[in-house]
């Protein structure tokens, strides 16, 4: 297995998988994406820092791949800042290691970037490993915002899962594509300034898509390419900290984004509702972790705004677009549970 920093040379696509101690998933689902990708396109594993047997297997049975060493765990969207400055390419692809590609998968995405130049990223529908008549939570057929920013995909609100009949099969555009299986223009993604690093895990591909719609840029999903994930990541749902960087990251995110008539509206009613959320957790769930999650949450975001103050301005100062429509007006709270809304089609 060649090192990229010794030999690094430019190519159309770059499917770069984000590895930490992820060897148990690379064994299982890399081969996938070698069989069905290799004509197409360079595949790089970006380690990092892992302590299990990632990088022995690698090199023993991928030996095709390429492999870029970072020095610790950077997290997820610093981690992929250290990998993709690395690599020269026209499109990046981040893939998670735990997604099994299709046959043929990688054209349909190609084919449209090709031609839609005004398209900064795009991604293909999401179906679960477990079932594959089911979407996948993390980004099903396509994501959105509520007004609040409560995210939620063509196929997936809050933890309504639905069965795929074909019933989002086409294009369409989205606000954010999932960082599961998300192809963007390397020259977008640079522009933008990539992800946030500061976030380490979690909203942070939304993140980047929000300020690219800013932008004027487009995104969109393309179900006509479609992949299997396990989902779950490094950390389970029910982890507090899976919670503490979702609140914390999503606050954060409403922060740069959101036009300046929108931001103290919204960030008085979350205030309210993310202390709703806290109190449900205690008293329904009785689940502490998560909780005292949310409350941390929200001093860490008190604390740390101030940094992002800088960022804001000049997201403010690309807008292009005043009005965005992939974010909706409504309250997802308020369709979900008021209104008995559970699928994207039924929402206004």
């Amino acid at each position: 297995m060649r090192n990229v920093n010794e030999e690094m040379k430019e190519c159309k696509v770059a499917i770069v998988i984000l590895n930490w101690n992820g060897a148990k998933m690379l064994r299982q689902y890399l081969p996938t994406v070698l069989n069905y990708s290799r004509d197409e396109a360079t595949v790089y594993v970006a380690d990092n820092a892992s302590t299990d047997d990632s990088l022995d297997l690698l090199r023993r049975e991928f030996p095709e791949c390429k492999l870029i060493l970072l020095e610790k765990n950077w997290g997820f969207a610093e981690g992929y800042n250290k990998a993709l400055a690395q690599i020269d390419a026209e499109y990046y692809l981040l893939l998670n290691s735990d997604i099994e590609v299709t046959h043929h998968w990688l054209t349909p995405l190609i084919e449209f970037m090709d031609v839609h130049p005004e398209v900064a990223a795009c991604q293909p529908k999401l179906l679960s490993i477990y079932n594959k008549d089911m979407f996948e939570y993390a980004g099903a057929s396509g994501g959105y915002l509520d007004r609040y920013g409560y995210p939620f995909c063509r196929g997936r609100i809050f933890e309504t899962v639905e069965e795929d009949n074909g019933q989002y099969d086409y294009a369409a555009e989205i606000l954010w594509a999932t960082g599961a299986a998300l192809m963007i223009r390397a020259k977008d993604y640079w522009d933008c300034g990539g992800l946030d690093g500061r976030f380490f895990a979690h909203n942070e591909e939304i993140d980047l898509c929000w300020r690219l719609r800013i932008r004027g840029r487009k995104l969109y999903c393309l179900p006509e390419s479609y992949v299997y994930h396990v989902g779950g990541g490094t950390l389970p749902k029910s982890n507090p900290m899976k919670t503490f960087l979702n609140f914390r990251n999503n606050l954060t995110m409403l922060y740069k984004c959101l036009p300046d008539e929108e931001l103290q509206h919204v960030m008085r009613w979350r205030w309210f509702l993310d202390y709703l959320a806290a109190w449900e957790m205690l008293i329904l769930k009785r689940n502490l972790g998560d909780f005292k999650a949310i409350f941390k949450a929200r001093r860490a975001f008190k604390r740390w705004r101030k940094d992002f103050e800088q960022d804001r301005q000049q997201i403010q100062a690309s807008r292009q677009e005043k009005e965005i429509p992939e974010q909706r007006r409504f309250s997802l709270l308020w369709q979900y549970y008021a209104k008995g809304c559970k699928t994207f089609s039924r929402l206004p």
